[in-house]
């Protein structure tokens, strides 16, 4: 194992170059790790990194996980997307011993992290989902209104994003996250299982701390497994706000999830949609909002807000910071949500600050 050395996959992306350039900010010396080699070179030599020392060409996730096996960093960052079938194999080629982080947004990811649990805990190895804007934006208002407090009964999550757009291609690891996101449909908790519900079912009208209001509509997503988790409710919704809330949109959605639940066509949309040029664009409003509304059975009820500035760089902020802490031995074995691994601080280290934290009320 090579002590300290973080390893960031899909380094030549966007997330992965913002995740390195935090890293080295922070006085840490990451390798990148990508398929291309000329690309690689051009980005350790931005970030004033040897080439030939700080660099790992590999072809994808089999070709990532044998030099991770082989040699030994002591964390991996996952940046590469399609969670769902590259976490297991990258987890597991850290341990025993290596630490694992990724940023998936995806329910179906995470339960395949987490029953890696009891393995990651066997070989002292702390394997980390959903290091990302959307789960730590609201699992951390969970975590804080939740402390000192009785498991509660009830919890809703909003993610409200709002991000630069630069122009250039989607990408598959963008496309591949919202097309599993739609084909899963419907979903939320109640009496502690997970169950079925129509995507986009329900609409809530949010008024941000700043005076602004949106709609935010109900989704699927890696927040409501990590709000489950950090708060133990057995009743869970998590919202987005960057899903369309027009009732035309809504009543495609139910259709559209089953479409893409066909492989051959969730196959051909990932594709189409990969090669499609981002037309660059300011970010909608100056801040990224996440928010949590918690209920307990005696009636009392707690909000609070989380802020941050640019979504994908509070991302990449919480990524390298759940890196580096990792690196540094500061959490449990075991496969976890960013709060529940670091605690709700992760959020401010990474430039988010929470706002409005109510009282209890009746």
């Amino acid at each position: 194992m090579k002590q300290g050395e973080i390893w960031i996959l899909g380094a030549t992306g966007r997330v992965g170059q913002a995740v390195a350039r935090q890293i080295v900010a922070s006085g840490a010396i990451p390798v990148l790790v990508g398929r291309d080699a000329d690309r690689l070179r051009e980005a350790a030599a931005d970030l004033g990194l040897e080439a030939d020392s700080q660099t790992v060409v590999a072809s994808g996730p089999d070709a990532m996980a044998a030099e991770i096996t082989q040699q030994r960093p002591a964390v991996v960052i996952n940046t590469i997307g399609n969670y769902a079938e590259s976490s297991v194999l990258l987890a597991r080629a850290c341990m025993p011993g290596g630490h694992y982080v990724d940023q998936a947004n995806d329910p179906i990811a995470f339960q395949r992290l987490f029953a890696l649990h009891d393995e990651a805990v066997a070989a002292g190895s702390t394997l980390v989902t959903g290091a990302g804007f959307g789960v730590v934006g609201t699992e951390a208002v969970v975590a804080r209104l939740s402390e000192d407090r009785p498991v509660p009964s009830r919890v809703r999550v909003d993610a409200v994003a709002s991000t630069a757009v630069d122009e250039g291609l989607l990408g598959a690891a963008l496309v591949t996250s919202i097309v599993d996101g739609l084909a899963m449909g419907g979903r939320r908790f109640e009496g502690g299982r997970l169950i079925k519900t129509r995507l986009g079912g329900e609409v809530y009208q949010l008024t941000l701390p700043d005076g602004e209001r949106l709609p935010s509509v109900e989704v699927p997503s890696g927040e409501l497994i990590a709000a489950q988790r950090v708060s133990g409710a057995p009743s869970v919704s998590a919202t987005s706000g960057l899903v369309p809330a027009s009732l035309a949109v809504r009543a495609t959605l139910p259709l559209l999830a089953a479409i893409l639940q066909v492989r051959a066509v969730r196959t051909f949309v990932i594709k189409r949609m990969s090669g499609l040029t981002a037309k660059a664009a300011p970010r909608p409003r100056p801040h990224t909002w996440g928010h949590a509304v918690i209920a307990w059975s005696d009636g009392t009820a707690r909000e609070g807000w989380l802020r941050a500035d640019d979504a994908m760089d509070f991302t990449a902020a919480v990524g390298a910071q759940t890196a580096l802490q990792l690196a540094a031995g500061k959490a449990r074995a075991g496969a976890h949500t960013p709060s529940a691994a670091l605690g709700a601080d992760l959020a401010i280290t990474a430039g988010g600050d929470f706002v409005d934290v109510s009282r209890d009320s009746h």
